[in-house]
């Protein structure tokens, strides 16, 4: 059941947190912890729908380029669950096979073979298919009063007090194939319609150090902050601005033709 009124949302939520904790006298252990176990996961439910409809309607909002029929912004509920579905398995296959990049703890399932969290409600939300398959996507995260997810570590109010609006790249994820690929150029290509589209001034990205060489392609990369680890992501970091108003020629030739 698709619940598509805020006003049922929190009628809901409201119910159930009130009853999660609650228990029956008279039944035993065993039931009254499954009957919270039931509550938790309808809770996740809950919040899974309104995720939903707050994404769709932020993303349906945004002005985008859609001249590429392989790339588009999410606008149903079953394609942005797709979405949440590529992340979980992209960042369990990472963290399976790479012990020191574990996306999978410090990008948690909310619900089991769902990825997603409260910042894809003001996220431009972009997914790439081929062969009919959603096979790539990422996310534009736009500022908001609450901050940026980055910025629970570090503040870039210095960039916005140059009068800079920011938003945050996140939450990557491609089917593993060897070397530069489709997903990869496609998405970029969306974000940088996305940035320049809606009057945003400067992306922020944490990106693995190992990957920097390629990204100073791009034109207009800084390093903000280098670290040693990130979260639980156990290797070298960098937190990088890009200023895709002066891309080089290699990324439009690369990402834009």
């Amino acid at each position: 059941m698709y619940l598509n009124h805020n006003v049922t949302l929190n009628q809901l939520k409201e119910v159930v947190q009130k009853n999660i904790n609650h228990k029956i006298d008279y039944m035993s252990d065993d039931f009254n912890d499954a009957q919270k176990n039931a509550l938790e996961l309808f809770k996740k439910r809950i919040y899974l729908e309104e995720v939903i409809e707050e994404t769709i309607a932020f993303n349906k909002k945004l002005t985008w380029d859609n001249s590429n029929p392989n790339l588009k912004l999410t606008t149903t509920a079953e394609d942005l669950i797709e979405v949440f579905k590529l992340r979980s398995d992209v960042y369990t296959e990472i963290s399976n096979l790479h012990k020191e990049i574990n996306y999978k703890d410090q990008y948690k399932d909310e619900i089991e073979g769902l990825n997603f969290d409260k910042y894809d409600k003001n996220s431009a939300v972009l997914y790439y298919k081929n062969s009919d398959k959603i096979t790539g996507t990422t996310r534009i995260i736009f500022d908001s009063k609450s901050k940026l997810p980055v910025e629970k570590k570090f503040s870039f109010d210095y960039i916005r007090e140059k009068d800079n609006r920011i938003a945050e790249l996140s939450r990557l994820a491609v089917k593993q194939k060897k070397g530069l690929n489709l997903e990869f150029k496609n998405l970029f290509q969306g974000i940088y319609h996305i940035i320049v589209n809606n009057n945003i001034d400067i992306a922020i990205a944490v990106i693995l150090k190992d990957y920097f060489k390629l990204y100073t392609k791009f034109g207009g990369i800084q390093v903000e902050k280098e670290v040693d680890s990130y979260g639980t992501i156990d290797t070298s970091n960098l937190v990088v601005s890009w200023n895709p108003y002066i891309a080089s020629k290699f990324f439009k030739k690369s990402f834009l033709s």
